[in-house]
C-alpha cells in the first residue's frame, strides 16, 4: 500500500460533506462484508465473519430491528480485489455499511471508495495510524483497536519487567510499521534488532539465525495469521525459547494460533483488549454461543466481529432505522451505548476506541484446553491513541 494512496483520503474526505437531506426509515439494512476468507490467513477473516453473522442470528436475522441483508466476499488477501469489492458494494449494491477487512493494506486500498461515496466503514480489525490522525474521516470507525495499541501495551509490559534488550520483527507494511512504533513508544530498554519482512512470509530461518546471534532478552513480533503460526513453530523448534522470552500481541497467541501450534504455547504472555474470561454478561453470552454454534473457542477477531454487529444494531435502532441519513448515522454511531463484549468502550473524537488493554497468559482450563487468561490489572487503562491530536474532527 503506497503512501500517496493513503494520502488521497484527505481530499476525498474534504469532498464528502455530510448529507443534510431528511431520510425515511429503511425496510432493511444492507451490509457489504469484505474479508480474507482464503489462504494462510483465512482463519482471521472467518472468525470475524462467523461472529458477525452469529450476532445477526441471535438478533433474529435483524440489525436495529430491520432485516439484515449481509453480502459476503473474499478479498483473497489482495488489495486490488478488496478495492474492486468496495467499489461494487458502494456503487452497484448501494450498501448502508461496509465492514470485515482484516489487513490494513487492503482496507486502505478500498476505503477511498467508501469515503467518496459517503458509505460508512466500520472496521472489525484494521485501524491504521494515518486514518487516526490528520487523515481521519467521519466515514471510518475503528471498532477494534488502533494499530499501535496492543504493541504499546506489550512495550509497557516489557518496561514493567525491566527488560534491557528486545528484538522486534514485523512485516513491511503499514500495520507492521505501526506495531513496532507502538512497542518502542512505551518500551524503555534497548532495541538490538528491528527487522521488516515480506508480508505473507512463512520461512523465518534467516531471522531466527539473526536472533540467536543478537541474544536479546525478549523477542516481540507482529505476525498475523499463518505468518505468526510458522514463526512460533520455528522459534520453538530452534530452541530459542530456552533463553529468550517471547512476548506476543494478543492475536499472535490467540485460539487460532494455539490450535495450530499446540502445547508449545503454554506459558506465553500476550497483550489484548479482550479475553474470554472478562466477566461481563455480554461476553459470557458471546463465548458460550460462539462455542455452541461453531464448536470452537472464539478469538479476539471473533470478539471484534461480534461487537461490530452489536454496534450497527444499536445505532440503527437509535436512529429509528434511518440508515440513509448519513449525518444522523455517524452522530449515532459515535455516541450510542451498546453491550460490548469487552466491557467499557467509547469512541474518541477520531472515532478510534478508548478502552483497557490487558496482559494474558496461556494456561490450561478445567477441561485441559489451552486458553488465554487475564493476569492482574490492565496494563493500560482507558487508553486512546497517539494520533488523535492531529485529527480535525471534534
Amino acid at each position: 500500500m503506497s503512501f500517496p494512496l493513503v494520502k488521497s483520503l484527505v481530499s476525498l474526505t474534504a469532498a464528502a460533506t455530510l448529507s443534510m437531506q431528511p431520510a425515511l426509515a429503511a425496510d432493511k439494512v444492507k451490509v457489504g462484508f469484505v474479508s480474507t476468507l482464503s489462504g494462510p490467513s483465512a482463519a482471521l477473516g472467518v472468525d470475524i465473519r462467523d461472529a458477525f453473522m452469529l450476532a445477526v442470528k441471535l438478533n433474529g436475522g435483524k440489525l436495529g430491528g430491520l432485516p439484515a441483508d449481509v453480502s459476503i466476499s473474499d478479498d483473497q488477501f489482495k488489495p486490488d480485489v478488496g478495492k474492486q469489492l468496495f467499489e461494487r458494494y458502494v456503487k452497484r449494491d448501494k450498501v448502508d455499511f461496509l465492514t470485515g477487512v482484516v489487513f490494513s493494506n487492503i482496507m486502505l486500498a478500498g476505503l477511498p471508495e467508501a469515503v467518496e461515496n459517503k458509505t460508512i466503514y466500520l472496521s472489525p480489525n484494521a485501524a491504521p495510524s494515518p486514518i487516526a490522525g490528520a487523515q481521519c474521516t467521519p466515514y471510518f470507525f475503528a471498532v477494534s483497536w488502533p494499530n499501535d495499541a496492543y504493541h504499546e501495551a506489550a512495550g509497557q509490559y516489557a518496561t514493567n519487567l525491566k527488560v534491557k534488550s528486545a528484538y522486534l520483527l514485523a512485516p513491511n507494511y503499514q500495520a507492521g510499521k505501526d506495531s513496532l512504533a507502538g512497542f518502542k513508544r512505551f518500551y524503555k530498554g534497548n532495541v538490538n534488532g528491528e527487522v521488516y519482512t515480506k508480508l505473507g512470509q512463512l520461512d523465518y530461518s534467516a531471522e531466527l539465525a539473526e536472533i540467536r546471534a543478537a541474544k536479546p532478552e525478549v523477542v516481540y513480533t507482529f505476525l498475523p495469521g499463518g505468518m505468526g503460526i510458522n514463526f512460533i513453530k520455528q522459534f520453538m523448534a530452534a530452541g530459542l525459547n530456552k533463553d529468550i522470552r517471547l512476548i506476543q500481541p494478543g492475536f499472535g497467541a490467540d485460539q487460532d494460533v494455539i490450535r495450530a501450534v499446540g502445547n508449545d504455547m503454554l506459558g506465553i504472555f500476550d497483550t489484548a483488549h479482550w479475553g474470554m474470561d472478562l466477566p461481563n454478561e455480554a461476553n459470557k453470552k458471546f463465548v458460550a454461543e460462539f462455542e455452541k454454534e461453531y464448536k470452537r473457542l472464539p478469538t479476539l477477531y471473533a470478539a471484534q466481529g461480534y461487537d461490530t454487529a452489536l454496534l450497527i444494531d444499536a445505532a440503527v435502532r437509535a436512529a429509528n432505522g434511518k440508515v440513509e441519513d448519513k449525518d444522523l448515522m455517524i452522530k449515532t454511531l459515535k455516541t450510542v451505548k451498546f453491550n460490548s463484549v469487552r466491557g467499557d468502550f467509547r469512541f474518541n473524537t477520531n472515532q478510534y476506541p478508548i478502552q483497557n488493554y490487558y496482559l494474558r497468559e496461556i494456561q490450561k482450563d478445567a477441561q485441559g484446553r489451552l486458553v488465554n487468561r487475564i493476569v492482574g490489572q490492565p496494563v493500560l487503562t482507558n487508553h486512546g491513541d497517539a494520533y488523535v491530536k492531529d485529527c480535525p474532527m471534534k
